[in-house]
């Protein structure tokens, strides 16, 4: 990965402030990766950096409502995996799935996400796939918050590979950066 896509991703989506995460910590840093998803041009230059962090025998990407779901689609078009999209809960009319798409029962899956902070997104989801004997053992992300969450999902069996920490991410400043 460049120091350029690096230092873009942090003018397209670097805020300073006072936040709360998922994880309900506080952060005086967000990445809001709406903006960097929301930017064809940088989301398909963040995919196909990212791509080459999809383990090896990866048959199907799966992208976590809703920041997961861009990328992986991105992702999809550039590898030629199949997506399928995960639902934080099963929808309640249709076909009442949480995971929409191909089918992933035997299939070796990566889970696709934004950004990771604690890691409870990814661990909600593996736990729903595991519940339909799933096997969850791999999971990419844009940026790690670096805050537990590689740790907390490595427990649960299932390793994180991240283009960026929140580290390199934050130091990615230009002069003409905000």
């Amino acid at each position: 990965m460049t120091q350029e896509l690096a230092e873009r991703i942090h003018r397209a989506a670097h805020l300073s402030g006072s936040f709360t995460l998922r994880s309900g910590a506080k952060s005086a840093v967000y990445f809001d990766k709406y903006q960097f998803e929301a930017d064809p041009v940088l989301l398909r230059d963040i995919c196909q950096a990212l791509a080459p962090l999809i383990p090896d025998g990866t048959e199907v990407l799966c992208g976590l409502e809703l920041g997961g779901i861009p990328i992986a689609t991105v992702l999809s078009q550039l590898t030629g995996l199949p997506t399928a999209y995960l639902r934080k809960q099963a929808k309640t009319y249709g076909t009442c799935r949480f995971a929409e798409g191909p089918n992933l029962y035997g299939r070796r899956i990566c889970l696709v996400e934004d950004v990771v902070s604690s890691g409870g997104a990814i661990l909600d989801m593996a736990k729903l796939l595991r519940e339909d004997q799933i096997t969850v053992s791999h999971a990419i992300c844009v940026i790690d918050r670096e805050s537990g969450g590689p740790e907390a999902l490595a427990q649960q069996g299932i390793e994180l590979r991240a283009l960026l920490t929140l580290t390199t991410a934050t130091a990615a400043k230009t002069e003409n950066a905000p």
